[in-house]
């Protein structure tokens, strides 16, 4: 079960909104749905979760990049939302490089579907570490350092209650609740 809002500050204070992103395939179309939540330009925060597994906080400010932080990676990467964030910038890869095999690299004799479950175990071992994603949080840790959650408080957050304690520090916790 996923839950996604976004809280746009306005000169009132934060507004909250439940969003849908079914539609989103992209970061761009991501920071192009959260800039659309606030007309002038102010900072918006798109806050994610998957149940108690891991939780995202992505932040755009006007036309600025947007910002990225994931609790842990290798949960994020096991889901729709989470590969969404996951850009290869964020996990230190080379843009556009492919995580699958190479395909063209194969041998593929038709031997595959007879071949042992041991020899599948030896070269999972051998050949594949390289490009793991870790089990930790990945991104920009001082993402929320000028709204009064710093680095430290950040990476401590059980993905279970992270977005209310963020709303929380925010000010925002009813308007988040409205939507939840």
């Amino acid at each position: 079960m996923y839950f996604a809002a976004l809280l746009a500050r306005t000169e009132d204070g934060w507004e909250a909104s439940d969003t849908e992103l079914d539609d989103v395939e992209t970061l761009s179309d991501l920071a192009d749905l959260a800039r659309e939540a606030s007309p002038d330009e102010d900072t918006v925060l798109v806050l994610i979760e998957q149940e108690d597994a891991w939780f995202g906080v992505v932040r755009v400010d006007g036309e600025d990049d947007p910002r990225i932080y994931v609790s842990d990676a290798a949960a994020a990467q096991r889901s729709a939302y989470g590969e969404l964030l996951l850009t290869d910038e964020l996990l230190g890869r080379e843009p556009g490089a492919d995580d699958g095999p190479d395909l063209d690299a194969l041998d593929l004799d038709g031997t595959e579907d007879g071949e042992s479950e041991e020899n599948d175990d030896d070269e999972e071992e051998e050949g594949g570490g390289g490009d793991a994603v870790p089990h930790s949080p990945v991104g920009d840790s001082q993402i929320l350092d000028d709204l009064g959650i710093g680095e430290k408080e950040l990476r401590i957050l059980d993905a279970e209650d992270a977005l209310s304690t963020i709303a929380e520090a925010l000010g925002a916790s009813e308007v988040l609740e409205t939507v939840r």
